[in-house]
């Protein structure tokens, strides 16, 4: 085999060794990033579960209230227009996870049949929704891994200004929710007009609440919006460092056995070479002999 060939073949798992390095090293700092981001996805849970109860026992007086007297993140429209909030990564190597979104969100979309307003946290989504025609009315990107909660408030002061003026009659939220590592599932959840939880059960106990049910509720609700909001940024944070993770490792390991195959075509190739050296000399003292 020419010596050209074998050069091709050396260079060639140089080449693979530096990739498997730089993916090994983009996994080790995904795992990292995704145990910190693992436990502030956790730790916000219980206080997300307490705020839903609450909500659904200051929800008990609502069918009291006239349907006029409602709080504006309560009323509910016929839906002529609905804007939704797309949670996506702003980088890529991030295996199935952001095609997986993108698709959840377009199927979405189509099945309610009615305009939509998008809401983009993250540039894959923006990107995706920017190609299929629809209509970005605010990105948010660069979000960061480990962002605090006052960086998220302005996410959810456009989607309930835009409720309340009427541009939207249904605001809905389409994030990753981070189950294992290896698991990370799209979620559509409808964040307005806020509906109290119905399978929040309540103490049997009649709080008094100061200074009124009324004013403690419309206090909370946007509480409640904002909360919901970075919840689901935390876990979409969560799953993209998983995703991350898994698809740094699996293109390690395909990159490790790459270089192995090709060590046994190298191996084989130098030894035909060698072979084929060996034989042209036998030859040649052969040749020289019967002279």
């Amino acid at each position: 085999m020419a010596m050209g060939t074998l050069r091709q073949i050396r260079r060639r798992i140089r080449s693979i060794q530096s990739t498997a390095k730089i993916t090994r090293a983009m996994e080790l700092v995904a795992a990292s990033k995704m145990r910190r981001a693992q436990l502030n996805a956790l730790a916000g849970r219980p206080y997300a579960e307490k705020m839903r109860w609450v909500l659904a026992d200051l929800a008990e007086t609502l069918p009291l209230i006239e349907p006029e007297a409602l709080h504006p993140l309560l009323q509910r429209r016929e839906v002529k227009a609905m804007e939704i909030i797309l949670v996506t990564p702003d980088r890529g190597l991030a295996g199935g996870l952001p095609s997986s979104m993108n698709r959840r969100a377009a199927q979405f979309i189509l099945e309610r049949g009615v305009p939509v307003r998008v809401v983009a946290a993250g540039r894959k989504g923006r990107d995706f929704m920017r190609r299929t025609g629809q209509q970005v009315v605010a990105e948010f990107i660069a979000i960061g891994d480990n962002p605090g909660y006052e960086e998220i408030r302005p996410i959810a002061q456009v989607v309930m200004q835009d409720f309340t003026a009427g541009l939207a009659d249904e605001v809905y939220l389409i994030y990753a929710e981070y189950v294992n590592t290896v698991t990370q599932r799209p979620q559509v959840f409808k964040l307005l007009p806020v509906e109290p939880p119905a399978e929040a059960e309540t103490a049997r106990v009649d709080y008094i609440y100061e200074p009124g049910r009324e004013a403690v509720l419309a206090e909370l609700l946007p509480r409640y919006v904002e909360r919901q909001l970075y919840g689901a940024i935390l876990e979409a944070i969560a799953s993209e460092q998983s995703a991350r993770m898994v698809a740094m490792r699996n293109a390690t390991d395909n990159a490790n056995e790459l270089m192995r195959d090709l060590t046994l075509v190298y191996n084989k190739a130098r030894q035909e070479a060698i072979t084929s050296e060996l034989l042209d000399i036998t030859g040649g003292v052969e040749a020289l002999k019967g002279k």
